[in-house]
């Protein structure tokens, strides 16, 4: 059995643990994977990368899965990095990038960290999975457990995206909808673990989701030619991917890949109806204080809570970004005019980070010439409930006036 990995590491205290058993948190707080860095270094190059399938999988060496084990997985690929000139333009941008997520196999981001937990799942013998959801995550999780063969429970809010609802009871998952919010999802499943007897899959409470994450800044490292973009706006509710990408960054510096010194600002986005890393960013806090009333209509943003909190503000604080909410009245609006300049499927958490960069730009903490990459976490067909559509119809077609359909 071939892996790299050397352990796992408390992220809130740096306790080492070992990697060759199921782990979920210390002290109530995520953990890391650590790697044999310069082991990797020694067996793997850019070059060699460059041959391989743009797969996810490509960096195995750098993720948790023995090399010799198959990984679950429904052929998540590279997503693409998509120059957007004509939404950078408007937004006051000369170097202006889509990362689209929306591409992957469940259609969204979420593929990522889900292939990679349940397949470490699998790994060590879990045939019973749990996850409180928004619902992109859920759906993920359904399809990624139904290819593992695992009995899969959901749990999301009564007023998720239906389209989250079917993709999960699709998949033969056990979906439950709760009144109220992801963080009471996750009560009901921390709470029946002991009589259940499945494994939690919620954000940061396993170690492996990050590294499916963290993948995204493996791609985008490689799709820039080994020089990271000066700023990158992510929407964020539990964070992963920011987390992960920020490690993904360190790992790739530390192994000599990057050919700059110079590390991107990340930019975490949130809406103003769920903003708690926003708050505590702008307080100077290291930690969240849950935020009431959480609302929104980007659904992956209404997290009120996030057990990966310090994570994320370190991130942000180290890279010299910042944390920028949203006005939720304008999401949807923003969500058609982004869609409709690049023809990218925009879903609202990536109209909120569209909104972000406009108030980074007023503000002048970006500038015209930085190079900007935004990413686009999940298409926008999942959010049907967002439509407001008052489309004319033509009752004749027989005797249609074309005088009346110009502008």
């Amino acid at each position: 059995m071939s892996c790299f990995v050397t352990h796992l590491e408390s992220a809130i205290d740096g306790t080492s643990l070992p990697a060759d058993t199921i782990q979920t948190l210390h002290k109530d707080r995520p953990l890391w994977v650590r790697y044999d860095l310069p082991a990797i270094a020694r067996v793997l190059s850019p070059e060699k990368l460059a041959s391989r399938e743009p797969t996810l999988w490509r960096y195995r060496e750098l993720l948790p899965l023995p090399t010799d084990e198959t990984p679950i997985s429904l052929g998540e690929g590279m997503s693409p990095l998509i120059p957007a000139s004509n939404l950078g333009q408007s937004l006051g941008l000369d170097q202006f990038w889509i990362k689209d997520e929306s591409q992957l196999p469940t259609g969204s981001f979420k593929s990522r960290g889900l292939a990679m937990a349940v397949t470490m799942a699998n790994h060590f013998g879990i045939k019973r999975v749990a996850i409180p959801t928004a619902g992109n995550a859920g759906g993920a999780m359904a399809a990624y457990a139904a290819r593992a063969g695992m009995e899969a429970y959901i749990f999301m809010p009564r007023d998720t995206p239906v389209i989250n609802q079917m993709e999960c009871v699709m998949a033969g998952a056990k979906v439950f909808l709760v009144e109220g919010l992801i963080t009471d999802c996750g009560k009901i499943v921390r709470q029946g673990i002991d009589e259940m007897k499945w494994f939690d899959f919620s954000t940061l409470k396993e170690p492996y989701r990050i590294e499916g994450k963290k993948t995204m800044g493996l791609e985008l490292a490689e799709q820039f030619n080994w020089q990271l973009p000066d700023v990158i706006v992510y929407p964020t509710g539990g964070g992963t991917g920011l987390i992960g990408m920020w490690k993904a960054f360190h790992e790739l510096r530390e192994l000599g890949w990057l050919t700059s010194d110079n590390m991107p600002k990340m930019v975490s986005v949130q809406s103003d109806g769920c903003a708690p890393i926003v708050k505590a960013f702008e307080a100077n806090e290291r930690f969240a204080t849950p935020w009431e009333g959480a609302h929104t209509c980007a659904s992956g943003l209404r997290v009120p809570a996030a057990v990966g909190d310090f994570m994320i503000l370190d991130a942000i604080r180290e890279s010299g970004g910042w944390a920028v909410s949203a006005a939720e009245e304008k999401i949807i609006s923003t969500m058609y005019r982004a869609t409709a300049m690049e023809g990218i499927s925009v879903c609202p958490e990536a109209a909120a980070c569209v909104l972000a960069i406009e108030k980074l730009i007023t503000n002048g903490q970006i500038t015209r010439t930085d190079r900007v990459v935004m990413f686009n976490t999940g298409t926008a067909n999942k959010y049907i409930e967002t439509a407001r559509l008052n489309l004319p119809v033509i009752h004749d077609p027989a005797s249609v006036d074309y005088s009346t359909l110009a502008p």
